[in-house]
């Protein structure tokens, strides 16, 4: 089996290229590649890429992220994170491959407290959101067998991450303000990788098992609660800290303006894609934390 991973660089693409490894040859692009095209913002070099490459699966991993500055380069952000994916999906229906493509829980507008289901009504509150759903729905009409999975905040050990950026502040401050009002799952890049793999033997096996499916790890917090569950860990495991438990202050967004409006309900419901393949999904807490035992033995 042959299979192209696009977005390798990225903190999911990284662990992409560890998972897929072992489920057959693995064709791997940055959008920086050379020999082969990996830009996503490149349709026609895409396009030629997986017809030179031909592979049984393509894996898109590759993504506009920068929320904030989408707001201002929507053409741009649109062309990587919708005309793209539209192009890998024609390109996997010509091909009869599976796509696997990753979304976001920045398709609904974050109302409400209640876990996201795959069927509710979308509504992105910014461009970044809005060009994912194009994404989704341009893989879903062209018809090629595909699974979407959505996921929420990411975070891998390679690179800067949340987590680290409240250790480092905890270090040097005696009060911080986090944000109180936004609620998810922080979800490692490793889960989400590990879970792909699975999910892609399954589906070949399987192709009616294809579809939407939302990826997060089990649990929720806010902000808030994510930076406390940081720092007390470093507390613990003998890091410096400044700060005390009591003076990191809980927020509202509005103490933070950003360019592009955040849901406040992130939360995912994950029953589709525990049942369908047979996962167990563990607490935020695990991943967290095994993540910063990696980053205070270094």
């Amino acid at each position: 089996m042959k299979i192209l991973l696009l977005g390798k660089n990225g903190q999911v693409g990284w662990e992409l290229q560890r998972s897929l490894a072992p489920l057959g040859e693995l064709i791997a692009l940055g959008s920086d590649s050379r020999d082969l095209c990996g830009n996503l913002g490149d349709a026609e070099g895409l396009a030629a890429t997986v017809r030179a490459v031909a592979p049984d699966v393509i894996v898109n991993a590759g993504a506009y992220t920068a929320v904030d500055k989408a707001e201002s380069e929507a053409a741009a952000c649109r062309a990587v994170n919708a005309a793209g994916p539209a192009v890998l999906a024609r390109e996997a229906a010509r091909l009869g491959a599976l796509l696997v493509h990753y979304s976001t829980d920045y398709v609904f507008d974050g109302s409400g407290t209640a876990p996201w289901q795959e069927d509710a009504p979308t509504g992105p509150l910014n461009v970044y959101g809005q060009t994912k759903l194009e994404g989704e729905q341009a893989i879903a009409a062209s018809g090629c067998r595909h699974l979407i999975f959505r996921t929420s905040w990411v975070y891998a050990a390679r690179g800067a991450n949340f987590a680290k950026t409240m250790l480092r502040l905890a270090g040097e401050r005696e009060r911080l303000s986090v944000v109180d009002d936004q609620v998810g799952a922080p979800t490692a890049a490793e889960l989400i990788a590990d879970t792909t793999a699975h999910a892609v033997r399954a589906t070949l096996r399987r192709p009616e098992l294809g579809g939407i499916y939302h990826l997060a790890a089990a649990g929720a917090t806010s902000w808030h609660g994510y930076a406390q569950f940081v720092i007390e860990q470093a507390r613990r495991a003998g890091m410096i800290i400044k700060v005390a438990p009591e003076a990191i202050l809980a927020v509202g967004s509005d103490a933070f303006p950003t360019p592009a409006a955040r849901p406040r309900n992130s939360r995912l419901a994950t029953d589709k894609l525990q049942a369908a393949f047979d996962l167990v999904l563990p607490p935020w807490q695990t991943g967290v934390a095994r993540m910063l035992t990696e980053f205070f033995e270094k």
